[in-house]
């Protein structure tokens, strides 16, 4: 007698998977044909555009920056804006989304992370939603309290199936039918416009831990990579967030694309927004310096370059100790000042880091000569 294996695998969530499966086919399959036999007014793309933005940044900087890491603190008007974008874009509540969130940061690359990136590119962008991988813990939200006492995120919560019906189907067809056409508002700023936002959201869960640099850690698999950040407003500059997740900035740089960003920071001029939390500059320039010092032991060793290492090394070594004592200061003189900068303190504090930057110049240009000299 023939014994039958059994499978080990959980069950199949078929309400995601046909969900998923009927969107896709509305979007891929269905918008273009309808836009191939109709004129659609330009009106139509504006409002896709800007249900785009609305409904990306309300995940971006509402679920994830807001919620998951509070990064910041914003009014409740918003809060509430944001609460019904994220039903726009249909990724769960609030409070489900920030909770696996945070277990994704606390475990990231293990379990019970609950898109590890170690389980493959196709799990972490969209399998773990196809099987009931967390039918033990789906409802668990004891790592989310504080977001519990949230009026607007437990209003969100016990309402989502109605605002998601609500933002995802009668807005678009509204819009539409305002617009002159309402299959259009439904396919292309319903359907289209999910697919689109959805997945470049699920992408930063998969290929932003597969492809792109890791200049601040390697303690984790998340990765920076500017073409990510062009299609998720800023998630991209993946490799800097987990190493300093409560920073309400992804890219740093003036130059960085980060929608997001800017968004938060125009809230707080307005007086919407506040308590925006950066990462101090010397610890953003520290990890640099050691992910450099990293690269530069496997680049030296290879070459048999172990004297250029050694010497090396104790440039940083020698750096490391000067950065250590601006920790110091800097912790004192927030003391004398009671926790905020005055004249005189930041001044002096200026002057520290101008000394570091230019002693951690020299370490990279030694960095630099180190390697040329290996390879003379």
């Amino acid at each position: 007698m023939e014994v039958k294996e059994v499978s080990s695998k959980p069950p199949l969530l078929w309400v995601n998977i046909i969900f998923f499966i009927s969107t896709t086919i509305a979007a891929l399959i269905l918008a273009p044909l309808w836009l191939a036999y109709n004129s659609v007014d330009a009106s139509i793309w504006i409002g896709f555009v800007i249900l785009v933005f609305y409904s990306g940044m309300s995940i971006t900087g509402g679920y994830h920056r807001l919620w998951s890491h509070k990064a910041y603190n914003a009014h409740w008007s918003v809060r509430l804006v944001y609460a019904l974008g994220g039903a726009l874009a249909l990724q769960n509540s609030i409070l489900h989304w920030s909770s696996d969130h945070r277990q994704h940061h606390k475990h990231v690359d293990r379990e019970p992370d609950p898109y590890s990136a170690a389980n493959g590119l196709f799990f972490s962008h969209i399998g773990w939603m196809l099987r009931e991988y967390q039918a033990s813990n789906y409802h668990d939200y004891s790592n989310a309290k504080d977001l519990q006492k949230d009026s607007i995120v437990a209003w969100q919560h016990k309402h989502y199936l109605a605002l998601v019906i609500l933002m995802n189907v009668a807005l678009p067809l509204a819009i539409g039918a305002l617009l002159g056409d309402a299959i259009a508002g439904l396919l292309v700023l319903g359907a289209l416009r999910l697919v689109l936002v959805q997945h470049s959201t699920f992408a930063i869960n998969s290929f932003a831990h597969k492809f792109g640099k890791q200049k601040y850690s390697d303690l984790h698999s998340a990765k920076d990579n500017g073409f990510l950040a062009l299609l998720t407003f800023g998630e991209g500059y993946h490799n800097f967030h987990h190493t300093f997740q409560f920073d309400y900035r992804n890219g740093i740089a003036w130059w960085h694309y980060d929608p997001t960003k800017w968004l938060i920071k125009g809230l707080s001029l307005c007086g919407l927004a506040s308590n925006l939390k950066k990462i101090s500059e010397e610890k953003i320039l520290a990890a640099k310096a050691k992910m450099q010092l990293q690269a530069a032991d496997k680049f030296l060793t290879k070459h048999n370059a172990i004297e250029l290492l050694d010497k090396l090394t104790h440039e940083y070594e020698a750096m490391s100790d000067s950065l250590n004592q601006i920790y110091l200061e800097k912790k004192r003189l927030l003391s004398v000042s009671k926790h905020k900068w005055d004249k005189q303190a930041k001044r002096q504090y200026q002057e520290l880091m101008f000394a570091y930057k230019q002693q951690l110049s020299k370490w990279q240009l030694l960095l630099a000569s180190t390697k040329a000299q290996a390879l003379a």
